[in-house]
């Protein structure tokens, strides 16, 4: 944890006149993890998150602008060569004069959406070195047909180079290449607008929050998903279920923003909002390209779900699983991605509760069905993590496979 950030813990809990021990039973933390907060060791979203909330501030509030720290390792330096033709194709150079990149052969707008419900496709089955391939190619075909069409045909491409820059800010997004995605998905939303498509622009900023969101940027996260679900709230009575369905993942943005900053009241109202347009649509909507995800009533209430696991209430979780929207016979109505972070929940709920082995189960599913997807979760790490904290007993073959998979140490 960086020092500035450990000096604003310690001088917020010197002016709400709290000792460490005082703010750790505030907290409902230890003492040793106070103290660790305060001396710049590492921890996590959710012990800041109950540290801000003992003390009366927004997590935001606990922030420092500091340099960043080295970067370790081999990782990043693979990333980069990785993802440089992805690059290249997304941010080419730009001089006084011509080009450096040679032109691209343009591709008709209806065979560049094809490509991106292809891309798409490929992304929700967690096969991600395959889009990152598939990417460059629409990039550059899409950025030539914007270039070289006229008139209305023009106006088709700029539409179709908003999908192939969604697709490419969520894929972005999802390995954690977040200024990439950034340049990816304002370029998507500029474009939306600028052809009078608001959905796809709306499309475009529930996916800036959702990265947003990731990097910690709550408050701007929150006030953007916020502003933009206000100016696009449908009436209920002639709402598409494509509006429905981007209106209400809005709403789960600013509830997921809210939360993790210490704002519960605007976070309960977020998800009353959220769940006003799942109850519109009566069942889990998802229609690409109208809509880019699912949303519905079960995904509304999954993260009512995910809001309880935050807050560490691992006994109110495995209660909200048991029936209604949660109930094993609903859960298959998630699409994937959803499907694994709710699991995820679930699994830490089981870790938090002792029990090891029914967490292990979780993750052992979801390896067998998302193996990819879960080595890009944070949450998979941190619940192996705690399992090999916190168990008493040996660890057995299985989760030294799973912890060896995730890449955490043991």
């Amino acid at each position: 944890m960086s020092t500035g950030l450990s000096d604003n813990v310690r001088k917020l809990r010197r002016t709400a006149g709290l000792s460490q021990e005082g703010l750790a039973e505030a907290a409902d933390l230890s003492l040793s993890t106070v103290r660790k907060a305060e001396q710049g060791g590492h921890v996590s979203m959710d012990t800041l998150a109950s540290l801000a909330g003992a003390l009366g501030v927004t997590t935001s509030d606990l922030f420092a602008s500091e340099a960043p720290e080295p970067v370790l390792g081999q990782q990043d330096e693979a990333n980069r060569r990785n993802l440089a033709e992805l690059r290249r194709a997304l941010m080419p150079p730009i001089g006084l004069s011509a080009p450096l990149a040679a032109p691209s052969e343009a591709a008709q707008p209806s065979d560049i959406r094809r490509g991106v419900q292809d891309g798409h496709a490929l992304y929700q089955a967690d096969r991600y070195t395959s889009v990152a391939r598939k990417l460059p190619g629409l990039l550059r075909a899409s950025e030539a047909a914007v270039a070289i069409l006229e008139g209305e045909e023009q106006q088709h491409a700029m539409i179709a180079r908003a999908h192939a820059l969604l697709l490419t800010g969520k894929y972005l997004t999802q390995v954690r290449q977040y200024d990439l995605a950034y340049h990816a998905l304002a370029e998507a939303i500029r474009l939306g607008r600028e052809t009078g498509h608001t959905q796809l622009a709306a499309t475009g900023v529930v996916g800036l929050c959702w990265l947003l969101l990731r990097q910690d940027r709550f408050d701007e996260s929150e006030q953007l998903a916020a502003q933009t679900a206000a100016e696009i709230e449908p009436r209920m009575s002639d709402a598409t279920p494509a509006q429905l369905a981007v209106w209400g993942e809005l709403w789960l943005r600013v509830a997921a923003a809210a939360r993790r900053n210490n704002r519960p009241d605007v976070a309960k109202h977020a998800r009353r909002m959220a769940g006003t347009a799942g109850g519109a649509l009566e069942r889990e909507h998802a229609d690409f390209p109208a809509h880019w995800s699912a949303f519905g009533p079960v995904t509304a209430e999954a993260k009512v779900v995910e809001d309880l696991s935050l807050i560490g209430d691992a006994r109110g979780v495995l209660r909200r699983i048991e029936d209604g929207p949660l109930s094993a016979k609903s859960l298959g109505r998630l699409n994937t991605n959803n499907y694994g972070r709710h699991r995820l929940d679930v699994a830490r709920a089981h870790v938090l509760l002792g029990s090891h082995q029914d967490a292990m189960d979780e993750l052992v599913s979801l390896r067998a069905t998302a193996d990819v997807w879960l080595t890009h979760q944070p949450m998979a790490r941190r619940v192996m993590t705690d399992v090999l904290k916190t168990r008493k007993r040996t660890l057995t073959q299985e989760m030294r496979s799973m912890a060896t998979h995730l890449g955490v140490a043991g």
